[in-house]
């Protein structure tokens, strides 16, 4: 059976590698790389309220001024702590600097040992109420975690570190994959394997080609959003939706 290439992200159907923006600065040329990667396919774009002290969500708030056109844009909040006056705070700052009216996806950043998860997700729960987010992710979560997050608001993704080499996480993968979830790895380029190489150098393809390649085998529920500032870098990792892993290779890699 051929690897799916694309996967539903709340209510839009996006190709399965998206866009991390963890460097992304509010410059007119990074604006243009939005425009520029979007021309050529990238349909799911990853933020957070923390990057950039805040100018990633700003650049794509300018760059998608006049609507994101089928574009679904993800935040988070709640690095720094899960007090519930806090994550209020940042979805409204998170709302304005995007120039919308709702997120499209809004993640909890990482439970808070001081804050139960259930409190730290109930105003996500009335800015969703309130129409102001319309799906809600989990992100550096357990299984254990993610169905806790599921008694208080539908969970429609969950991000946590994971690649080639940290492996940390397959039990989530493997959870989400079984209840429908979308698993946005984060880090996909991370880590390295000694045969990544060898099979990038055989199938004349890079090296990130072969790790997203490996991602996307992994499991259906895989949407991972490499980051880069770079059009003709994107246009690469866009490009491992068009590698198919042999049963050798992937096996050779996991």
């Amino acid at each position: 059976m051929a690897m799916p290439r694309t996967i539903r992200l709340g209510d839009v159907e996006v190709p399965r590698v998206g866009l991390g923006t963890n460097r992304l600065a509010e410059t007119a040329e990074n604006e243009s790389f939005l425009d520029q990667a979007v021309g050529a396919g990238l349909r799911h774009i990853d933020t957070a309220h923390t990057y950039v002290h805040g100018q990633s969500e700003a650049a794509i708030g300018e760059a998608f001024a006049s609507g994101t056109d089928g574009v679904v844009v993800a935040t988070k909040g709640g690095w720094d702590s899960g007090r519930p006056e806090g994550i209020r705070e940042q979805i409204e700052e998170s709302l304005r600097r995007l120039r919308t009216d709702a997120i499209d996806l809004y993640y909890f950043h990482r439970p808070d040992p001081e804050t139960p998860l259930e409190e730290s997700l109930e105003p996500i729960k009335e800015a969703g109420d309130a129409g102001k987010v319309r799906h809600v992710g989990l992100s550096s979560v357990s299984v254990d975690q993610i169905e806790r997050g599921r008694q208080v608001v539908p969970v429609a993704a969950v991000q946590n570190h994971y690649n080639v080499e940290e492996r940390k996480w397959d039990d989530v993968v493997d959870h989400c994959e079984r209840e429908g979830i979308v698993f946005v790895p984060f880090y996909p380029l991370r880590g390295d394997h000694p045969e990544v190489d060898e099979i990038a150098r055989r199938r004349g393809c890079s090296a990130a080609q072969v790790k997203l390649a490996w991602l996307l085998r992994r499991s259906p529920a895989m949407l991972p959003i490499p980051g880069t500032l770079s059009i003709d870098h994107f246009r690469e990792n866009f490009g491992a939706l068009e590698i198919e892993l042999s049963d050798a290779e992937f096996d050779a890699l996991s």
